[in-house]
């Protein structure tokens, strides 16, 4: 499966990269197509049911599907079962409903759980923020749960565009900094993900 694997994706993770390129997409395609299930069977006129679903459902299927993974562990975070991979953190992120640039990817808000996640285990910023002590914010304010994770782990974001109608259409990996003014992701490396030639059949 190393046939899969980038450099970048081999510096990462190793000898399982390979393995992780493929399954982690497959894993996304199947998120969503439970979460589609699950808003035909309530039968509901909005995508409340979809987007909730696919929410919760995204790390459920990386859970089961990387846990056979060597060196993979498991960590209870926010309720949520967030898989780690040697010394990653693997955390999947739905930027868009419809297929545009992964450069477009923000967050919803610059304060809590993602936000302190990203700061304080994604890349050290491209340009420090005057003279404010990085490491003394993070430690003073990091989210409860993100303090509960080791401080050496490195983030990789799986960073996915999907929506109900149209599936899986873009999925890329990477690490990226937070940018606090306009809540953007400023990413340091990011690569596609290739979906499996022969996804099972929903």
């Amino acid at each position: 499966m190393a046939s899969s694997a980038t450099p970048w994706a081999i510096e990462t993770f190793g000898a399982v990269a390979g393995r992780l390129a493929e399954t982690v997409p497959a894993c996304l395609m199947e998120a969503h197509d439970r979460a589609r299930h699950g808003h035909e069977g309530v039968h509901t006129q909005t995508l409340e049911a979809y987007g909730h679903g696919l929410h919760a459902v995204q790390y459920e299927v990386l859970a089961a599907g990387l846990r056979a993974v060597e060196g993979a562990t498991s960590r209870r975070l926010q309720g949520r079962t967030v898989m780690l991979v040697g010394n990653n953190v693997i955390y999947p992120i739905r930027y868009a409903k419809k297929d545009v640039p992964v450069t477009e990817a923000r967050l919803r808000k610059a304060v809590g759980f993602r936000a302190d996640l990203i700061r304080r285990h994604g890349p050290e910023p491209l340009q420090q923020a005057f003279d404010f002590g990085p490491s003394e914010l993070d430690e003073e304010h990091v989210h409860p749960d993100v303090a509960l994770l080791p401080s050496d782990l490195r983030l990789v974001i799986v960073a996915y565009a999907c929506s109900m109608e149209q599936g899986v259409m873009r999925i890329e990996w990477g690490s990226a900094e937070l940018r606090r003014e306009d809540r953007y992701l400023v990413w340091h490396h990011h690569e596609p993900l290739q979906p499996p030639a022969n996804p099972r059949a929903a």
